[in-house]
């Protein structure tokens, strides 16, 4: 007996761990509103590159979208932050607006500059994609106001990234970091995006480049001991001042080289851009459409802040009466539309039951106007029946019919032949036998035709019998009228050549 294979069982797939973690963390939509010119443009797409990965990086954006298209698409997104540029005559704005209640910050950008001049500007830049692969940390300096805005505006920026858990994070994925240095007596906010990359502390240039697997020329040295113990540790141009500051024992591996668990290494920094300088003007409620909580320019009194909020509350309620007006209209005209429908319904099904019927007779209509009678319609007027010949049977529809068959002129072959001529008592002409030729054209009827005139008609359709007069039967009266109108101008206009032929002979 064979025996039967069990077969494989197949794997489930298997379950993404950071399913939730993704879900929780915050993203973002980075866009522009209205007219804001290339520039502007090329900042939006160097700021969704900071945001990475967690943002829409190819988010389209038209001109007919409004800010509610994006806040309905922002749930199923899971999308937390909207980030606008705008731009005015005054200069660029930034706004930051937390979903899907608000609050929402306006800044005004005093100055800023793009990814590309600034990578431009560096003599060795970090342009590694693989960094972008995770989010960036979040550096805040000097926002430890006992003001709400500072406090305000500190949390909005950490909540813009994910956070992180310091006992579990892999050094390994923190590839990038976002400053926010914010002055206290000028109020400017500067944003710096930079690269982090770590170097091992205390090593010559030579066992750098062993570490690095770069291949050194030893050509010059007697020993490798000699070039691994000479003095000075790099270059000028690679010197960088390294410190407590910057100086840190690791407490994981890395990936780089000379890298290691408990070593010190020193952290470097390479700008990636853009750099922004910002300023804080106003704080709202809700997204852009709530109650101003503070403004750096404007300042009102309670009397002010109650009147605006009173008319606010007054367009509210307007609001909702209109749309509260408008459930009960729709409402009102769903029922008597039902209505109607059944009132219809009852009245088909009553007839039906009246006739018997499987269904509803149409009801006769009346002759047309082109089929009434004339003879009876002149007897009621007149007294008594009209003659034989006052009327043709038909009604009006033969009447317009003989109309147009009356303007069509005779054709040749309607004519009557020359042979009539003879039953008058002319005799024809004797042929050179002596005999009168009766058996000529004129005696068959004019059925038959010189062969090089009929040729000749119908080479140019010029004939008396072609379909001319046909043609203009099937003319309407318009037509007709600019027909005859053509021909009494090309009258006239021979009588006047005549007329100057006949002068000029008489000036000779």
């Amino acid at each position: 007996m064979a025996r039967k294979k069990k077969g494989k069982k197949k794997k489930s797939c298997p379950t993404d761990i950071n399913e939730d973690q993704y879900k929780a963390a915050p993203h973002s939509f980075v866009f522009h509103r209205g007219h804001v010119g290339r520039n502007v443009r090329q900042l939006v797409a160097d700021t969704r590159t900071v945001m990475e990965p967690f943002t829409a990086k190819n988010l389209q954006v038209r001109k007919k979208n409004v800010l509610k298209d994006f806040v309905s698409v922002a749930g199923m997104l899971h999308v937390s932050h909207f980030i606008m540029y705008t731009k005015t005559e005054m200069g660029v704005y930034v706004r930051m607006c937390r979903l899907p209640r608000g609050p929402t910050l306006t800044f005004k950008a005093h100055d800023y500059c793009l990814t590309k001049d600034v990578i431009s500007s560096l003599r060795k830049p970090n342009l590694e994609q693989m960094q972008f692969l995770n989010h960036p940390l979040v550096v805040l300096n000097n926002f430890t106001g006992a003001e709400n805005h500072i406090k305000l505006m500190a949390s909005m920026f950490q909540n813009l990234f994910p956070s992180i858990n310091i006992h579990k994070v892999n050094l390994n994925d923190v590839k990038r970091c976002v400053m926010f240095n914010y002055e206290p007596e000028s109020g400017m906010i500067d944003f710096r995006h930079y690269n982090i990359r770590v170097v091992p502390v205390g090593m010559s240039r030579g066992v750098k480049k062993l570490i690095q697997a770069k291949v050194p020329n030893l050509a010059k040295y007697g020993d490798i001991s000699e070039y691994m113990t000479r003095a000075g540790y790099s270059s000028e141009s690679e010197v960088e001042l390294d410190g407590p500051m910057n100086e840190v024992v690791l407490p994981q591996n890395i990936k780089s080289r000379g890298n290691i668990k408990s070593a010190k290494s020193a952290v470097r920094l390479t700008e990636l851009g853009p750099r922004l300088s910002l300023q804080l003007v106003k704080i709202e409620e809700g997204i852009c459409n709530g109650q101003v909580m503070f403004h750096s320019f404007l300042t009102k009194t309670d009397v002010e802040l109650a009147q605006i909020k009173a008319q606010k509350e007054k367009k509210q309620k307007q609001k909702e009466a209109r749309r509260r007006q408008q459930e009960v209209n729709v409402a009102r005209k769903q029922t008597e539309r039902e209505d109607n429908k059944q009132r219809s319904l009852e009245g088909i099904r009553r007839k039906l039951e009246e006739e018997g019927e499987a269904g509803i007779e149409q009801p006769e209509t009346k002759a047309p106007m082109d089929d009434d009678d004339d003879v009876e319609y002149y007897k009621a007027a007149v007294g008594h029946l009209p003659d034989e010949d006052t009327f043709v049977p038909g009604g009006a529809k033969r009447k317009k019919q003989q109309s147009l068959d009356r303007n069509v002129k005779l054709t040749k072959f309607d004519k009557k032949p020359k042979t009539d001529k003879l039953e008058q008592g002319k005799k024809p002409k004797p042929d050179k036998f002596g005999k009168a030729n009766i058996t000529s054209k004129q005696e068959q009827g004019g059925k038959k035709f010189n062969k090089k005139a009929s040729d000749r008609k119908e080479q140019t359709g010029k004939g008396k019998g072609d379909g001319s007069q046909s043609k203009r039967a099937e003319m309407t009266p318009l037509q007709r009228m600019e027909e005859r109108k053509k021909k009494k101008k090309k009258l006239k206009e021979k009588k006047m050549t005549k007329k100057l032929k006949g002068s000029k002979k008489k000036v000779k």
